[in-house]
């Protein structure tokens, strides 16, 4: 059977899981997941992604982010290559490292963003890498440390976690102990993380009752975690994203005709778009440039950078001083 394609969009929380290829290790001792968060300290500030919770296990790990502008498919992309070309390095191995793709699920995040920041950080305990809850305090790689007030991390978005706890910091962490704690008699929570239509709908028990009243043909989808109405909102905005991309490309929108869109605007000539300079024109225009190609088009910021001759980091800069232009001035691709 055929994948389903990946729902992403900027702005959306993802649960994200990565898996050893059969099972084995991805993180063989300290030094291989201090690698690790050192690429996700760099990559989640660069990308503009929301990190809320996270915990790297042996073969596997476990994120909830929020897609910065440009989805979350670039932050992952980097993230496993690199690492995975490092982690080959030091092991002295070739080949595949992760299965296949990583696993990402969409949530609702009223009903389930406190319920995966506890389920994610409960993973060491349930996996009995720490002996009890004291000890998961003081595990290192995982963002449980910093709700729980044990620890610092500059790229782990805790005061909005902490929001959903109290109003100050020391309150709210106190709030979110209790809080994981009760989760531990609650065992492994398989309806967060797999069965689309189950998840969706609230679990087996609701779908028999669902079914008893005739209510056979409900919205489900293994991508998504959240109620019904949600689901299809989700599916809709992504037809919607789709389409449009697909749309200007019928139309004949590809990455000339957007340069001489942007140069028509600055009053440039379109060559001077993927000519280097920090003139303030041409800067602009580039930046307009990075953003109708990556939002309208569906291009990924490693394909601008090759375009551009410019770095991953830089394009993606562009694309955010080209995203506040539109914005401010209202420009628009198809007008």
């Amino acid at each position: 059977m055929p994948r389903s394609a990946r729902l992403d969009a900027p702005g959306i929380l993802h649960h994200v899981i990565i898996r050893g290829i059969e099972r084995q290790d991805i993180f063989r001792n300290k030094a291989d997941r201090e690698d690790f968060v050192d690429r996700l300290s760099k990559l989640v500030p660069e990308t503009r992604t929301s990190c809320y919770a996270w915990v790297l296990m042996s073969n596997h790990a476990h994120f909830l982010f929020r897609s910065g502008p440009c989805g979350l498919a670039e932050l992952m992309r980097r993230l496993l290559t690199g690492y995975a070309v490092g982690f080959n390095h030091r092991h002295k191995r070739h080949g595949q490292l992760f299965q296949n793709r990583y696993k990402s699920i969409i949530c609702q995040e009223d009903a389930y963003l406190k319920e995966l920041v506890r389920y994610i950080h409960l993973n060491p305990l349930r996996a009995n890498m720490v002996k009890d809850f004291e000890a998961l305090n003081r595990y290192a790689f995982s963002g449980h440390r910093l709700l729980a007030g044990k620890a610092e991390c500059s790229w782990q978005d805790g005061g909005y976690v902490h929001g959903y706890f109290g109003e100050s910091s020391a309150i709210a962490s106190k709030q979110y102990l209790a809080y994981v704690k009760v989760g531990i008699a609650l065992g492994r929570r398989p309806e967060l993380v797999g069965g689309g239509l189950i998840r969706s709908l609230g679990g087996w028990t609701e779908v028999k009752n669902m079914r008893l009243k005739g209510m056979d043909r409900i919205k489900g989808d293994e991508r998504i975690l959240g109620d019904s109405d949600f689901a299809l909102s989700v599916l809709s905005c992504a037809k919607e994203r789709f389409e449009r991309s697909y749309q200007l490309k019928r139309l004949g929108y590809d990455v000339d005709r957007v340069a001489e869109k942007v140069a028509a605007i600055y009053e440039i000539d379109p060559d001077e778009i993927f000519q280097k300079g920090r003139r303030k024109t041409r800067a602009n225009a580039r930046g307009l440039f990075c953003y109708w190609c990556s939002s309208e088009l569906g291009m990924s910021l490693t394909e601008l950078a090759r375009k551009l001759e410019m770095t991953v980091s830089g394009a993606g800069y562009a694309a955010r001083r080209g995203e506040a232009l539109a914005k401010r001035h209202q420009y628009s691709l198809t007008k």
